[in-house]
């Protein structure tokens, strides 16, 4: 989810805590837990700082170790030790459960997203993704937002938290319902199709529609169960060539590969260079791909510029390009 979504979070949380009578009726405590609270519902996106080196580190790591088994365990003492450093007469156990649940909390959620996680590292490197809720849901975040006023003006707190979580377990059996419909209709309108991606949208019917069959890519959007193809490729094995080879080497297009399931390539010759592209299906964008890779290599086989990311236009990836061979 985004991080506005996990303060939200992190905030109702704090109105549930009021069930536990020690952070009820201690001070220190309280302050200690919601302190926690807060804290453990950001902490795994800690690693939204590798945007401050470059895109391929952050995508191919973003929601990776720090959501993992070991990481989850290890956020709550994180947190809480130097909370009971500062504030030593809050009780550390309730401190450390509390924060625990906040912690174990963001990484569950964030499974639901198209995104996902690698929560099941070190026993597993796969990406968990269920794709039924889009990063940003309006409705979990202000169903958050109304439950917060409630508790603001008067509410009974856990009483007030424990209807929102009910309504929001209710939305997510919803959501699965309504993509295991898309899916059928997905199916019943590509016979052929093996592998299909169903992304959800911050629209509750619109979803995202990213398909292969043995011959063809599709891409489309599905509102409730209506299916429209918006684009249709010939599916052909990527060339094994020097050049093409040349492009995997570069740690771009490894992060590319390490996140896309569901792509197509182009190779274009602009004179001086050749470019390799692969074009991620999954985010079409008014008619635009956003999120691809590029190389541009020389004839010497020496890649002159890279780039992974998202790129709404041409002009902007040529800038961007630009950039990155200029910094190499």
């Amino acid at each position: 989810m985004d991080t506005g979504t996990h303060i939200v979070m992190g905030l109702a949380l704090c109105g549930l805590a009021q069930a536990d009578p020690l952070v009820a009726e201690h001070v220190p405590t309280a302050t200690a837990v919601y302190a926690g609270l807060m804290l453990g519902s950001q902490a795994p996106d800690v690693d939204t700082v590798l945007k401050l080196r470059n895109n391929a580190v952050y995508i191919r790591n973003h929601r990776g170790f720090t959501h993992s088994i070991p990481m989850v365990l290890a956020w709550p003492l994180i947190i809480s030790l130097p909370l009971a450093l500062i504030l030593p007469e809050a009780d550390l156990l309730h401190l450390w459960l509390w924060t625990q649940l906040a912690v174990f909390l963001h990484v569950f959620v964030d499974i639901f997203n198209s995104y996902g996680t690698q929560a099941l590292r070190p026993f597993s490197e796969q990406w968990v993704a269920l794709g039924v809720i889009n990063t940003f849901d309006p409705i979990i975040f202000f169903a958050h937002l109304v439950a917060l006023a409630a508790w603001f003006f008067g509410a009974e707190p856990v009483l007030t938290m424990l209807i929102l979580y009910a309504l929001l377990a209710l939305y997510y059996f919803v959501r699965f319902s309504v993509q295991a419909a898309v899916r059928h209709a997905v199916r019943k309108t590509i016979p052929d199709a093996g592998d299909i991606i169903i992304a959800p949208t911050m629209r509750f019917y619109q979803w995202r529609i990213a398909a292969c069959s043995d011959t063809h890519h599709y891409v489309g959007r599905a509102y409730g169960r209506s299916i429209t193809i918006l684009d249709k490729f010939p599916r052909r094995p990527i060339p094994d060539n020097e050049l093409v080879r040349t492009a995997f080497t570069d740690p771009n297009f490894r992060a590319f590969i390490a996140f896309s399931p569901i792509y197509r390539w182009e190779i274009t010759d602009l004179g001086t260079v050749c470019e390799v592209r692969l074009i991620d299906l999954r985010y079409r964008s008014k008619e635009y791909y956003p999120f691809v890779a590029v190389a541009h290599i020389d004839e010497e086989m020496e890649i002159r510029n890279s780039f992974t990311g998202w790129i709404f236009s041409e002009d902007k990836l040529r800038k961007k390009l630009s950039f990155a061979h200029e910094e190499g």
